[in-house]
């Protein structure tokens, strides 16, 4: 398979610094040389222009750093849509904002699962959200809910549908983003579901749903993991992921070959100890792209 590796080195989205270095975590973490291994072609594409911090002006009223996450998301999204049809993206970040142009990018305009593996819903919008974090947003606006400019990217109008959304390992919900959910189609499997059906009965449940579409992408958080599995991550949730659930979970959807994209986000090696949380999402990139026991 041709992988093509993108980063996006984003902390703009976040409420805690630190993620911007995360594709470089990755890479240092050797996700190219670990794919490699497995027999995938890889090509790194090198990363997003995002403006650092310090070098935009702050007073304007409005979610932090709109139009310069906006900015990203869109470069992103062209970048991608840049891609050879053939590859296998795999977009490294940076927080979880970014996923409003990759998802985007990906899609190429085709009806487009996302299994989204991640401790919150992102489902807020700006008059929702308590923190004003972009990176707490881009599900809604994927949908169509919220600023024009974050809906817009990559062209008019939502870009997938929340009945094609399954999200998994969710455990920390805002009031009004429950309000927002419940209104839509979204399959959301909580830990309660995890710990009660099981990661197996999960996967194979969104593996039915989804199974049909044209393209189905994967955006994993890290901190969906138990924060003692992965400890580099700027909001850390406890009772998450174990470390073989998150394995289990990309290696029932490799077996499954519909597949066809990934994000890894949210690593802080600020946070962090040893790149454990790099080495271990790279780990779930290997398990996806077919990585076995035996």
């Amino acid at each position: 398979m041709n992988v093509s590796l993108l980063g996006i080195p984003m902390d703009l989205g976040a409420g805690r610094r630190g993620v911007d270095m995360g594709p470089s975590a990755l890479r240092y973490a050797q996700i190219a040389e670990t794919l490699g291994a497995l027999g995938h072609e890889v090509k790194d594409h090198g990363n997003v222009a995002v403006p650092i911090v310090e070098t935009i002006d702050r007073s304007r009223n409005e979610p932090h750093y709109l139009e310069q996450i906006r900015n990203a998301c869109q470069e992103a999204f062209e970048r991608l849509q840049a891609l050879p049809a053939e590859t296998f993206p795999i977009c490294l970040g940076g927080d979880h904002s970014m996923a409003m142009g990759t998802v985007a990018g990906v899609a190429r305009g085709l009806r487009t699962g996302l299994i989204w593996v991640d401790a919150h819903t992102d489902f807020n919008v700006p008059k929702s959200s308590p923190s004003g974090n972009i990176h707490g947003m881009p599900v809604a606006h994927l949908v169509g809910l919220g600023d024009e400019r974050l809906i817009n990217i990559g062209g008019i109008g939502a870009k997938i549908k929340a009945e094609d959304i399954v999200m998994i390992g969710i455990r920390s919900v805002d009031l009004e983003e429950r309000e927002l959910l419940r209104a839509r189609g979204a399959t959301i499997y909580t830990m309660k579901e995890v710990d009660t059906l099981g990661m197996a009965r999960i996967a194979a449940e969104t593996l039915e749903k989804l199974g049909s579409l044209s393209k189905v992408h994967v955006s994993f958080d890290a901190d969906a993991f138990d924060p003692s599995v992965c400890p580099g991550v700027g909001t850390p949730v406890p009772g998450g992921l174990t470390y073989r659930e998150g394995h289990l979970l990309m290696e029932l959807l490799s077996d499954s070959g519909i597949i066809s994209s990934l994000d890894l986000v949210e690593v802080n090696p600020v946070l962090d100890s040893q790149n454990t949380t790099a080495k271990i999402m790279v780990e779930m990139a290997a398990s996806l792209l077919g990585k076995k026991i035996l």
